[in-house]
């Protein structure tokens, strides 16, 4: 996989996006155009992000006359690698948090064939739920083999012209979901149907079924539609491209937000509360810098600060360390700021 991290960001627990490419399950790559656009974006949110590699099909394997047991499978081969990105995180998360994640906050995602892999990773949790003639068993079973030990449930699923092989798999009590997919698809069903351009001629269930699929059975989501567009209409740098990308990014940004409880991107570390503190700032409004001053009838302890801006975006994290604190300005443009942090009221500080 390539993984993207935010630049200079403290966050002590990030949310994760996991995304795999499109290509029919015979080809694309982790550095596909739409991964590198989708995992650069919301790694510059505060996300980490990571583009996933997964086994592929030979050609010939995909397009055998009427053989849609091969694309079943090699679909459940992409999942077990999907789950086994989500596995390498949580380990990672439980031991040598090399990549800040926040186990609770992590979420699966993909575009076309990589959106099937991803509503699999999300929905397709039970072996008994398997076709037999997908032989699942044989392949190593929903998991596969690496990192075993530590769950690959996901918190939320994001599909981007994409489709189930069966509506049961989404049930009362599955996870959240966002799709997204053109009403002219002519490879993945929108609806229901087989998919198109020679693939094997396996029944599919697209994004306008799986929302009906989903509001039956109580699991929130979103659909948006892209009215007449074709297939992955957001995949490369033309104008119109770029531009359903921006669309793509804002409607998935706009879902996963309020799945993290709270209004900006990034996750922080709970920790325990310390003495409340009647907190001077001063002087507001302010050109250069402001002053904490803690007041002298309560023990002082250090502590950690958060600045936001009027977006509630977090702009500076910093710790407190001392009673009396200058906080300098640096390059922070004028306008409203919110300080906030453990055990204070938070307090307004204009820079003018």
């Amino acid at each position: 996989m390539d993984i993207y991290e935010p630049a200079g960001d403290t966050a002590v627990r990030r949310p994760l996006l996991i995304m795999a490419h499109e290509g029919a399950f015979v080809q694309g790559t982790k550095s596909d155009q739409p991964m590198t656009e989708i995992c650069t974006r919301f790694a510059r949110l505060g996300y980490v992000t990571a583009s996933i590699d997964y086994r592929l099909l030979s050609l010939i394997q995909l397009l055998l006359p009427g053989d849609t047991i091969n694309f079943a499978k090699g679909a459940l081969l992409a999942t077990q690698d999907m789950r086994a990105a989500v596995r390498f995180f949580r380990k990672d998360a439980a031991t040598n948090r090399q990549y800040r994640i926040h186990s609770g906050y992590i979420f699966a995602g993909g575009s076309s064939a990589g959106a099937f892999v991803a509503l699999q990773t999300g929905y397709l949790d039970k072996l008994s739920e398997v076709p037999s003639f997908y032989d699942a068993a044989a392949l190593g079973g929903l998991e596969g083999s690496n990192n075993l030990g530590y769950s690959s449930a996901v918190r939320g699923v994001v599909n981007l012209c994409g489709a189930l092989g069966r509506r049961e798999w989404l049930e009362a009590g599955s996870v959240p979901l966002v799709s997204l997919h053109g009403t002219n698809d002519n490879r993945v069903p929108y609806n229901s149907g087989k998919p198109g351009f020679g693939l094997p001629p396996q029944q599919l269930y697209g994004s306008g079924i799986i929302k009906v699929r989903a509001d039956a059975v109580g699991v929130p989501n979103t659909l948006y539609t892209f009215k007449g567009a074709n297939h992955v209409p957001y995949n490369g740098v033309s104008e119109p491209s770029v531009a359903y990308m921006d669309t793509t990014f804002r409607v998935v940004r706009d879902f996963l937000r309020p799945l993290l409880r709270q209004p900006g991107t990034i996750i922080t570390a709970t920790k325990a509360a310390k003495p409340s503190l009647a907190v001077q700032v001063y002087p507001t409004p302010a050109i250069d810098a402001v002053r904490l001053l803690a007041p002298g009838n309560v023990a002082f302890q250090p502590r950690e600060i958060e600045l936001l801006d009027a977006t509630s975006r977090i702009v500076r994290r910093f710790r407190w360390s001392q009673p009396e604190f200058v906080l300098p300005r640096g390059s922070l443009k004028a306008g409203l700021y919110v300080l906030r942090g453990e055990g204070i009221v938070p307090q307004r500080i204009v820079f003018e």
